[in-house]
């Protein structure tokens, strides 16, 4: 393959990740091929098969201990562990995960998802950036750290933790951690699963939000019935289930949920001024990373920075009910289905947001229907990082050495399993990764910025250097 990617100059690591691009390339492309689509139970043969693709991989690189966990009710992870020549070199662990969104051509994808095309300096495919890409990176840094270093071992004991299971909710992850914590035992956690706000400004994400499912059926009749012999007669649950989604905000679009806002830790002075100091070009947002979305909208008084990290929401995902073919049905519903997820910010409790939805929704019942309400699995808790941790410090420099710029402090809106992890294995954890907004994450044509990909693996080569000479345990 010819490279479409600028060489790169400069330091010792970043020579040896230029000297690896063409192969990285199509090493992940070859993985890419590989359709890990954990939420559709047709593929599973596939995540198991992904599994074993970077089994093989990391082996080939060297790494010692190279397992693949199928010991849970867990689709396979794949666990890994290369200790340092030091003994008291710290030891942290890498996470991330294999499996990816469904996709399909149908979904208005310009190729097929699983046959990734290099198109400029993009590598397009579902799971370019998130996350096979950014796994990948940290491969490519691991091997570009050792050929700098001319070193046998990693400057820091790195252990590695790929979950097949992120994008359907790491529901089995909690049971992962309790088999295997001993294996997992480490000094510090770096998350891959994340990106920068903009290509031109640097940043690290210093924060993720949490979430909530829920999901309500009404039901009326136990069959749809004649809209002229019963309509207006009796309820329609499509009709009364909007009513109940119409009352989720206020005209200020607060969440009207009583008691929600009650824990939520408000921004800092400082927080906001650094995120106002980030530049957001509204309108090329808008075309751009939000597909053409005509405005933005949401909570009263907070810039798009601050509604996307630092405030909670209430979203339906769908409503769905009655008819929906060609033409007109000229029925009463017996049904209708509402789906919707809560982002959770700063100090908001899971547990305690789903008491108040379930309590909420059960309130608001209307006579002649009824209603099933589930709020999914024990939800996922916000975190946010310690800015004053060398942990946070050495990944804004090593990054800030690849990509030439101070990198600065960010959030995310989105929510994954990272309280989970520094919970169950009582280690800081922080994030590495360079996707961007416009990486099409979850959606159709999907793609990762080659050069900012390589100099991600180049953040990792420096990092491992840098950890080991700020952790060394006595």
């Amino acid at each position: 393959m010819t490279s479409t990617i600028e060489p790169l100059s400069g330091t010792v690591e970043q020579t040896e990740v230029a000297a690896r691009a063409d192969a990285f390339v199509a090493e992940l492309s070859e993985w890419l091929r590989i359709p890990s689509i954990s939420a559709d139970p047709d593929h599973h043969g596939d995540v198991a098969r992904s599994a074993e693709w970077l089994a093989a991989t990391l082996r080939r690189d060297g790494w010692p201990t190279v397992e693949v966990w199928s010991d849970t009710a867990a689709l396979p992870a794949v666990y890994a562990h290369w200790p340092a020549a030091d003994p008291a070199a710290p030891t942290v662990l890498v996470y991330g995960h294999h499996d990816v969104q469904p996709a399909d051509l149908d979904d208005g994808w310009s190729f097929a998802p699983f046959d990734p095309q290099v198109v400029g300096e993009e590598l397009r495919g579902r799971g370019a950036s998130d996350d096979k890409g950014h796994i990948a990176m940290v491969l490519l840094g691991v091997r570009a750290h050792l050929a700098a270093t001319g070193a046998s071992a990693p400057a820091v004991s790195l252990k590695l933790l790929v979950e097949g299971e992120e994008e359907s909710g790491s529901a089995h992850l909690a049971e992962v951690l309790a088999a295997h914590g001993d294996a997992l035992a480490c000094d510090e956690i770096v998350v891959t699963d994340t990106g920068m706000v903009d290509r031109e400004t640097p940043t690290v994400c210093c924060g993720m939000r949490g979430l909530v499912d829920l999901e309500v059926v009404y039901r009326g009749a136990s069959v749809d019935l004649h809209s002229g012999q019963f309509g207006g007669a009796v309820p329609n649950p499509v009709t009364e289930l909007a009513r109940l989604v119409a009352t989720f905000h206020d005209e200020d679009g607060h969440i009207a949920v009583p008691g929600f806002y009650d824990d939520v830790r408000e921004p800092t002075a400082e927080e906001r001024a650094a995120w106002a100091a980030l530049p957001f070009d509204e309108p090329a947002w808008l075309a751009g990373s939000a597909a053409g979305a005509m405005a933005t909208s949401g909570e009263a008084g907070w810039s798009t920075y601050e509604r996307l990290w630092a405030r909670p929401t209430a979203e339906v995902n769908g409503l769905h009910g009655g008819y929906a073919g060609p033409g007109h049905k000229t029925i009463v519903p017996h049904s209708a289905t509402l789906k919707m997820t809560f982002r959770l910010v700063d100090h908001q409790d899971p547990a305690r947001i789903k008491a108040l939805l379930e309590r909420y929704v059960a309130d608001r019942v209307p006579a002649g229907i009824d209603a099933e309400v589930s709020t999914g699995g024990p939800g996922v808790p916000p975190l946010i990082c310690d800015l004053d941790s060398d942990l946070v410090a050495s990944i804004r420099e090593a990054m800030g050495i690849a990509l030439g710029a101070e990198v600065l402090p960010a959030r995310e809106g989105g929510s994954g399993p990272e309280a989970l992890l520094t919970e169950a294995l009582g280690a800081p954890l922080a994030f590495l990764g360079v996707m961007l907004p416009g990486d099409r994450i979850h959606a159709p044509d999907e793609r990762a910025v080659l050069p900012l990909l390589l100099r991600g693996a180049e953040s990792v080569a420096h990092l491992w250097r840098l950890l080991a000479a700020r952790g060394r345990r006595p």
